[in-house]
């Protein structure tokens, strides 16, 4: 077995040969359409991803030889996209998105190599925890916003002019949190299934307490912060894994229940959520004033096409934050149906890859609750924003794993490949 996986990093050469050429097309493509800072805007990125991928692939090497490498392979190519795709529609921040991809691939090499890094999110789980809450409500006081916009949400802490998303860290801490409690707390809970049927288990402590602990979390992100897709990301995460540990289905429909009361609360109580839930609903009246920006994303869709409309051949531009909040949309354009495709797939081939470990180490709780939770952090995001763009679901404003610009949730994305590698080990052993 060992020797096996020992093989397969190997035999995924391809891919990065694929994936080096598929990137250095479109950034030739970008290069020869525009006259302006072509080294500095499309090939110094080039050239930085690279490096990160041989530095990554031969380090992975030499001190993990047995790791999944799927799980490296596709945040690496969706990053070099992502890379691609914001120098195409927004320039001036390529440079910053390269600098943060670099920062990310060290810290995914630390959190996959270190050997007690798993037992650190483990051990100090409550220090963590008060922690990355004391960060998320210091936003309160202390956030602000990049684009310095009044009546913007103020998401973010500045400190020596970089701009943190706390929330992007509270993300890891709560799944490790949760994995660690919930894998003490899994044989009592399944105990309690089995022996008290029928009785009020919503009453114990021990279900009750950490449901209505997330609920008041996500309460709190969305009152103070007007986060929506973060709030909503937090507590369906929390659901599936407190189902997971405990096989009741009624914490789902229960789950759903609060889910669907905050959202109606939320949509009296807050103008942008309100906003978001109308132009879902029916966009098209105000295709021009707020709606616009999900108007010309179903557009961008269309227009896109099976092949699409080729790099720089497109017109993306047209719909607001396109860098960031609706990647996707400029990716449907420019790349067209096979783009959406394969996209789709890397991320639905990582989740799986990821909740496939999961149900190999379920005789190792941690483990298993730690790789469910962090596959579903990526996969549940992804679809949110995909959905979003797509008028499936309403608006969640939460980024695209790899894909998007943003600092802070390239690292957070990449430091939870990095434990999904570290468990990946934890096959043989």
């Amino acid at each position: 077995m060992q020797q096996e996986q020992a093989k397969q990093p190997q035999s995924l050469k391809w891919f990065y040969v694929i994936s080096s050429v598929f990137l250095f097309t479109n950034t030739l493509s970008l290069s020869l359409q525009d006259n302006e800072g072509v080294f500095i805007r499309y090939w110094l990125p080039l050239l930085a991803w690279l490096g990160c991928v041989i530095v990554a692939y031969h380090f992975m090497q030499r001190r993990l030889a047995n790791y999944d490498p799927l799980l490296l392979a596709i945040p690496m190519l969706l990053t070099g996209w992502g890379l691609i795709a914001i120098a195409r529609l927004e320039p001036s921040f390529v440079l910053r998105q390269t600098l943060w991809m670099i920062l990310a691939t060290v810290a995914m090499l630390f959190f996959a190599t270190t050997p007690y890094v798993l037992q650190w999110l483990r051990r100090y789980r409550y220090i963590l925890l008060v922690g990355g809450l004391g960060l998320l409500l210091s936003t309160i006081l202390l956030g602000q916003n990049p684009s310095q916009q009044p009546g913007t949400p103020q998401l973010w802490l500045h400190l020596g002019g970089i701009y943190f998303q706390p929330s992007e860290a509270l993300k890891i801490i709560l799944v490790g949190f949760l994995a660690s409690y919930l894998s003490e707390q899994a044989t009592i809970l399944r105990h309690e299934h089995l022996g008290k049927r029928g009785q009020l288990l919503a009453l114990s402590p021990r279900i009750a307490g950490p449901v209505l602990l997330m609920w008041g979390i996500s309460i709190v992100i969305l009152i103070w912060q007007r986060d929506l897709g973060t709030a909503t990301l937090f507590f369906i995460v929390f659901l599936i894994l407190l189902y997971v540990a405990s096989g009741m289905g009624w914490i789902v429909l229960g789950g759903a229940v609060l889910v669907v009361l905050a959202g109606i609360i939320a949509y009296f109580a807050f103008d942008v959520v309100q906003t978001r839930v109308d132009i879902w609903l029916n966009p098209w009246p105000e295709a021009d004033g707020r709606a616009y920006q999900i108007v010309q994303s179903l557009m961008a869709f269309a227009s896109g096409s099976i092949f699409g409309q080729g790099i720089y051949q497109g017109a993306p531009t047209y719909i607001p934050v396109i860098h960031s909040d609706f990647i996707f949309a400029a990716i449907a354009e420019e790349w067209g149906l096979l783009g959406v495709l394969v996209t789709l797939s890397a991320f639905a081939l990582l989740t799986i890859r990821s909740l496939r470990m999961a149900i190999l180490l379920q005789k190792r709780p941690f483990y298993s609750l730690l790789a469910t939770g962090l596959s579903l952090l990526l996969g549940i995001q992804s679809l949110l924003i995909m959905g979003g763009v797509l008028k499936i679901v309403p608006l969640t404003g939460v980024t695209l794993p790899f894909l998007s610009y943003g600092g802070s949730s390239l690292l957070a994305s990449f430091i939870m490949i990095g434990l999904l590698l570290h468990i990946s080990t934890k096959l043989d052993t």
